[in-house]
């Protein structure tokens, strides 16, 4: 089957066989199945797209380079979106391959992106990523002055399953100086957090 016929079948209704299709074109790529997985991330048909993000999650670390290129320089933020989410999907499907520096970096500048459709991904994707950018995620709650980010690095906290996230749950919680919200959102977490570490224990 031809390259063009995969990414026919990546647009196709059934979800079984996008998913074929998916790890076909993973397989049988060349030098341009990466830069067109690319071009489909402003699609405005939301399966495609989705299916393209979720190719490039398959395909691995080779795509970083070209998702973080255009996480931080798309002027589309539905093509930022989309990048901070792929590298959520290489986390998914390679777990046992650490995340090369060049996304971590890449999704701590969008950190700052001032759309939540690409802070918010990018905060969930390097929950997925977990231990390994604990610190990043603690001192960007810290310096953080957009009350979304941090809610949503808190709720990241409460489900990485990472026991540092006790001690700085349950400083928030207690410290009545920070936002209600934020205080109430790590109260919350903070039970999250107790029960996966028990569950993993």
């Amino acid at each position: 089957m031809t390259i063009d016929a995969i990414f026919e079948k990546l647009k196709h209704p059934n979800p079984n066989l996008r998913g074929k299709a998916m790890w076909e074109l993973a397989e049988a790529r060349d030098e341009n199945t990466i830069p067109r997985l690319m071009g489909i991330l402003d699609e405005e048909d939301v399966t495609y797209r989705r299916t393209a993000v979720k190719t490039l999650g398959v395909i691995g670390a080779d795509v970083v380079p070209y998702v973080v290129d255009s996480l931080l320089n798309s002027d589309n933020p539905t093509v930022r979106s989309s990048c901070a989410k792929a590298l959520a999907q290489i986390v998914v499907n390679h777990p046992d391959m650490p995340m090369p520096e060049e996304g971590i970096q890449g999704l701590k500048q969008a950190l700052n992106d001032p759309n939540p459709v690409v802070y918010i991904p990018a905060v969930m994707t390097l929950g997925e990523i977990g231990s390994p950018v604990f610190d990043l995620l603690v001192n960007t709650l810290k310096t953080s002055d957009n009350p979304a980010v941090g809610v949503t690095i808190i709720n990241a906290l409460g489900s990485m399953g990472d026991p540092r996230g006790l001690k700085v749950l349950t400083e928030l919680s207690q410290d009545e100086s920070v936002d209600p919200y934020l205080q109430e959102s790590a109260v919350s977490a903070l039970s999250r957090l107790e029960m996966v570490i028990k569950f993993n224990s």
